[in-house]
């Protein structure tokens, strides 16, 4: 009995800290902290855009002149597209584009999406490094805002905001709440210190602190900027900075993609296992709340709800055992009733597929530790 009494109150100490006590302690911490003010540039850097494409080439056109479109200096910006093994004419319309700026790279095979980067960034000449999706638009004045956090000279790295539509059904308003959470724990790390990782689809980083990564890297936006980082510059947010995204987070789709994402948050662990060290990272303690508890979340839940049960009879814990009933119940309501929208099953839903994507991600890294190749960005 005291056991089972022991690893239901550890699990659930862990739980609400992954969840609700590490976002709270930022936002503590980020409120103590002065935000330094802008700092002016002595001069506009150069930038060069990086884009990494697959078969893109429906989108490529209409995104390359929304990049610009940016009001930011047209002499002052380059564009590095390139073509990861496409069996369509994405390479062909790059090629033909009407801008001496736009540079079109094809690898003859599909390598992936960080081999595509690591060519990518060897060709750009900017001072600034911006990388940017296919699928996603940039608000005019998105590559301008990033750049301007460089005037400060410990910033190596900046991260802009995904704006998403909202979703239509009850599991997708729960992942929305999850996506907001973690744009909410995103602005006060930096603020703090760092965030842990960039938003992919618009983030800007110094060329000259960028270390090419394995070809087999599945989560470039955390490595790149956890590398920087570790070379002891801040990894900044900027809310205003925006890039917007026509697809929602239904589940149909988001389980592809967030399988991927945890997928690549184990291969981090294993693999860079220094960045969890005190003596070398002054970040480890973030990496752990942000990611990596995320990963032993769902055996916690397991471990809370067994063992609840075993003391369910002793005192208030047959109430608590009753919640936790009630809890997932009122997500399996939200996730066969797909429309039912109201918080009260949208967020037990999301919360519970998330927490499933996180075990089938772990057996998908188990069965393939190297993803090199990626998905095409509208699926």
């Amino acid at each position: 009995m005291s056991t089972a009494l022991l690893i239901f109150w550890i699990a659930l100490a862990i739980l609400f800290h992954t969840y609700l006590g590490y976002p709270l302690l930022m936002a503590i911490l980020a409120w103590l902290r002065d935000e330094p003010p802008a700092k002016p540039l002595a001069e506009m850097p150069t930038v060069t855009v990086v884009l990494a494409a697959y078969n893109e080439s429906s989108r490529i056109v209409e995104r390359l002149r929304n990049l610009l479109a940016s009001d930011y200096p047209p002499e002052l910006m380059d564009f590095v597209v390139v073509c990861d093994g496409s069996t369509d004419d994405t390479a062909a319309r790059v090629h033909s584009f009407a801008d001496p700026r736009v540079k079109q790279l094809t690898q003859p095979r599909r390598l992936g999406k960080a081999a595509a980067l690591n060519r990518a960034v060897a060709q750009a000449t900017g001072e600034i490094i911006v990388f940017a999706d296919v699928r996603q638009r940039f608000a005019p004045d998105a590559i301008r805002r990033l750049v301007s956090h460089f005037g400060h000279l410990e910033t190596g790295a900046v991260s802009g905001e995904l704006v998403i539509d909202r979703a239509t059904t009850a599991a997708g308003s729960g992942v929305d709440s999850y996506w907001r959470l973690e744009k909410f724990i995103r602005r006060h790390e930096a603020r703090w210190d760092s965030a842990i990782g960039c938003t992919g689809a618009i983030y800007a980083i110094r060329g000259k602190l960028f270390q090419p990564i394995p070809e087999d890297t599945i989560l470039d936006d955390v490595v790149i900027p956890m590398q920087i980082a570790m070379q002891r510059y801040r990894i900044g947010f900027d809310p205003e900075a925006l890039a917007f995204d026509p697809q929602t987070l239904e589940p149909e789709r988001e389980q592809v993609r967030k399988r991927r994402t945890l997928a690549g948050n184990y291969q981090m662990l294993f693999r860079y296992p220094v960045w969890l060290l005190p003596v070398h990272s002054r970040l480890w303690w973030q990496l752990l709340s942000h990611k990596y508890l995320r990963l032993a979340a769902p055996y916690l839940l397991l471990a809370a709800f067994v063992s609840n049960a075993i003391i369910a009879g002793v005192n208030i814990y047959g109430l608590l055992f009753g919640g936790q009933i009630l809890f997932y119940g009122l997500a399996a309501v939200g996730l066969q009733f797909r429309h039912l929208k109201y918080r009260v099953v949208s967020l037990p839903a999301g919360f519970v597929f998330l927490n499933w994507q996180a075990l089938v991600a772990f057996w998908q890294y188990l069965r393939n530790p190297k993803q090199a190749a990626w998905q095409m960005a509208g699926k």
